[in-house]
């Protein structure tokens, strides 16, 4: 394997830190004291270096599907593996959650340091959060429709998430993501204890976001990258004009798939996103329990 660059870490506008090392990309951010949020940020930046060396170290394992009982030993591949056993039911990998993993253990180091108001750890959309009593953050809700040839993200929405709410984690994953995707979402965000499962659910129920058409162009994944975990299973390459019927199919489909998560108590609410139509798990079924909506 060769050599990684060193990590890079950097100040933004606005108090955020940026942390980059190879594909993980992280903008955080912390509210409290002056002294909190510099101890918070120097345990996120003394945590950072290791994780992406010790992935590397257990990839063999973190690309093994869950019914193999993959064993691992690093605190993220852990946390990838734990998050990811609920849905074993179904094909999954622990690279599933990986980005919501990260989040998640940059978090909790910035919060073991120091006593924060809030806080947020941003890896590539697939974000850990947390608020103390009485404070708050809104989040912005993104999806991506296709102009052309182009995809073009826009503001679909926004969350508002309290303490009393129990969300540690919000993750969006789709056809159009970074990874491959066996179903036809443009996107599907969760709302979970942990950004960890968010990230897995998310996956999952992008997964689920389906329909055989015509206007779906799919490969095996090996075919478009020799290492994938998803090996031969043919993933999404393009998804083209489809008709109302496939549309209204595909997002029930994943509804079906997210309200069956949350009846576990894996997620708290999805927000399903293709060819310009939103459906929430809020507004298919009564959840009056919810302390934490989706609005959009």
């Amino acid at each position: 394997m060769a050599a990684l660059a060193p990590p890079v870490i950097q100040e933004l506008g606005g108090a955020r830190l940026h942390l980059s090392h190879g594909p993980i990309d992280v903008v955080l951010k912390a509210w409290g004291t002056p002294e909190a949020v510099r101890a918070a940020y120097a345990a996120a930046c003394r945590r950072f270096p290791g994780i992406l060396p010790e992935l590397c170290d257990e990839l063999a394992m973190l690309r093994t599907p869950m019914h193999e009982h993959p064993r691992v030993e690093s605190p993220v591949a852990r946390r990838m593996v734990d998050a990811c056993q609920p849905f074993a039911g179904v094909f999954v990998t622990p690279m599933a959650a990986v980005a919501g993993a990260v989040a998640d253990e940059l978090l909790a180091h910035m919060t073991a340091a120091a006593p924060l108001l809030r806080a947020f750890v941003n890896d590539g959309g697939d974000i850990a959060v947390m608020m103390a009593p009485g404070h708050r953050l809104d989040i912005g809700l993104a999806g991506e429709y296709a102009r052309g040839a182009a995809a073009i993200p826009r503001l679909n929405g926004a969350i508002r998430l309290e303490a009393a709410s129990g969300i540690g984690g919000i993750a969006t994953s789709g056809a159009r993501g970074r990874s491959f995707s066996l179903g036809i979402a443009d996107a599907v965000t969760t709302l979970a204890p942990a950004a960890a499962t968010a990230d897995a659910a998310a996956t999952l129920v992008a997964n689920a976001v389906n329909v055989d058409s015509p206007a779906v162009l799919r490969r095996p994944a090996r075919e478009l990258d020799p290492d994938s975990d998803l090996r031969s299973m043919p993933v999404t390459v393009s998804v083209g004009p489809l008709t109302p019927t496939e549309v209204d199919a595909a997002i029930a489909a994943g509804l079906a798939r997210a309200l069956e998560f949350r009846q576990c108590g894996l997620i708290a609410e999805a927000a399903l996103m293709l060819a310009g139509l939103t459906r929430t798990l809020g507004a298919a079924f009564p959840m009056s329990h919810a302390r934490a909506q989706i609005a959009v």
